[in-house]
């Protein structure tokens, strides 16, 4: 799943309001992790991770070795921190993020 532009643009301004809930230290991407990215993905859909100093990834490098672990899209990656998205496959989840629809990419 290939994001378009707008809606890239359109989870980075709900990324803003999020907390940032992962954090990748000096012992960089473990099975923990994964598993941590992996929940909070399916709860919420957008989550936002930042890389310490200390860690020996840049955080370019967690968000993209992350992404396939966690079957989702790096939406920004900006300073030291990182905000993944993939859509929950829970069908009773209340606030499901609906994406905008590129109106070019419709046609087809």
């Amino acid at each position: 799943m290939d994001l378009t532009s707008k809606q890239r643009a359109q989870l980075r301004s709900l990324a803003n309001n999020i907390d940032t809930i992962l954090i990748v230290g000096k012992d960089g991407i473990g099975d923990n992790l994964v598993k941590q990215a992996n929940d909070a993905l399916e709860a919420r859909e957008l989550i936002k991770g930042r890389v310490l100093e200390n860690s020996l990834l840049s955080p370019r490098e967690a968000a993209e070795a992350l992404a396939p672990l966690t079957r989702s899209e790096i939406v920004q990656v900006i300073g030291t921190k990182f905000v993944l998205y993939r859509p929950s496959h829970k069908k009773d989840k209340k606030d499901k993020i609906v994406l905008v629809q590129d109106k070019k990419r419709a046609k087809g």
